[in-house]
């Protein structure tokens, strides 16, 4: 991955150009309770330019400059640190470990930074993520600035660098496609560990545990906090509380995810809870399905990124008005996305290091032409909550059903499509 992280670098220093240079921080990592912190994650766009693993880090990409291009200020290496928090790299690591071609102590990036800035026209910053770290960069702008008469050449401008960076991101190459079917492939064994096991009387998150069992005995994390919601909670989008029992004549929806290597799988199945769809929730269950079909068949290179959506939406409504849920005509129904009250939602979003990954989803107010390496979820879904002029024989009947697809050159790869969905199965499964 070290020759990975290089080519990426060396990428976005042709778009910097040698009159400018970027910084990224690192994430830093956050109190959960008084000494105790969340688990550390790496921010992506750092984690995606660098590979490194530590807080307490700042990369900076110079074009040009001589003596290496790329530098790394991070934290030193500490025995007595380390002996209760974990090893570090150090300057030394960040060169022979992560390639970095220089490192300082993090302690002195406020005396080395602003002197690596002279000569430097632009800086390449994102700001707004982080506003004390935006404080120090503008202040070390400011400190050139002011030194200006003396002959120094302070840089004039700072620019958002997640246009360029996001845009790289949003097309996967080999080595992520692989690490993402990897994450498919553990986020898939979950999903049928969970069905396979699911019983009435258990509560939601004993449910939630056989997914992390899944996901943790591979060495990956749960992408996302996952939604376990059964009857009437699955009809709440982000439903994260997954304390109810599970009745045997509910469904249950399960949305999650196994992060691995830093990228995440998005998967979300619906099954029973006893094992066998009541007559509502198969003809439920059979129109989400066979709109997540039609939404899969859109995807192809040069169609928009609606095309998908737009194939869900048609045939979700033409199920409701099937069913007796929605009333008029199919165009009628469209046109005044009386849809919109059983599907709320789009039909799904760009997929990486981020499960909401980057990427702009319209350029010049189109909606963006669906091109190879890009990576999307599918996840059309139908929620019912109780209402007097809704047949209660569908009442608090919620389905998602949602898989992770590759646009390939040909048309496109179901990441995830080892996790069952038809409805014998999903019973067969039940059963097993």
């Amino acid at each position: 991955m070290t020759a990975e992280y290089a080519r990426r670098r060396r990428r976005l220093m042709q778009v910097i150009g040698e009159r400018g240079m970027a910084i990224l921080p690192a994430a830093r990592e956050r109190t959960r309770n008084r000494d105790t912190h969340y688990p550390f994650r790496q921010d992506s766009d750092f984690l995606y330019l660098t590979g490194f693993p530590e807080p307490d880090a700042v990369a900076v990409l110079m074009p040009g400059r001589p003596q290496g291009e790329y530098l790394l200020f991070c934290r030193e290496r500490n025995p007595e640190r380390e002996q209760w928090d974990g090893l570090r790299a150090g300057p030394e690591g960040a060169c022979a470990r992560f390639g970095a071609d220089d490192a300082f102590p993090i302690d002195d990036i406020d005396d080395i930074l602003p002197g690596l800035m002279e000569g430097r026209s632009c800086i390449h910053y994102t700001l707004g993520r982080d506003a004390a770290f935006d404080q120090r960069v503008v202040g070390w702008v400011r400190r050139l600035q002011e030194q200006s008469r003396s002959g120094l050449q302070a840089p004039w401008e700072i620019l958002s660098l997640e246009h360029h960076l996001h845009e790289m991101r949003l097309f996967k190459g080999r080595t992520e496609l692989g690490v993402m079917r990897r994450a498919a492939a553990i986020t898939v064994d979950g999903h049928q560990r969970g069905m396979a096991r699911c019983r009435p009387g258990w509560r939601e998150f004993a449910l939630a545990a056989e997914y992390t069992h899944e996901f943790m005995r591979h060495g990956a994390v749960h992408a996302y906090p996952p939604i376990v919601g059964g009857g009437a909670n699955a009809c709440i989008l982000h439903y994260i509380d997954n304390a109810a029992p599970l009745k045997k004549n509910d469904l249950v929806l399960v949305d999650a995810g196994a992060e691995l290597d830093g990228y995440a799988a998005d998967v979300t199945r619906t099954f029973p809870v006893g094992g066998r769809f009541s007559g509502p929730q198969r003809e439920i269950y059979a129109c989400v399905l066979a709109a997540q079909a039609a939404a899969i068949a859109a995807v192809r290179p040069g169609a928009d990124w609606n095309a998908p959506h737009e194939a869900a939406v048609r045939v979700l409504s033409e199920g409701l008005l099937a069913l007796g849920i929605l009333q008029g005509s199919l165009d009628e129904v469209l046109a005044a996305q009386s849809y919109r009250r059983y599907y709320m939602h789009r039909t799904g979003h760009w997929l990486g290091l981020d499960v909401h990954d980057v990427g702009d989803y319209k350029v010049d107010g189109q909606w963006r032409v669906l091109e190879p390496g890009m990576v999307l979820t599918v996840e059309p879904g139908l929620y019912l909550r109780p209402a007097e002029d809704l047949d209660p024989r569908f009442w608090n009947i919620g389905v998602r059903i949602e898989d992770d697809v590759v646009v390939t050159r040909e048309g496109c790869e179901v990441l995830t499509a080892g996790a069952v969905k038809e409805v014998a199965e999903v019973e067969a499964v039940m059963r097993s």
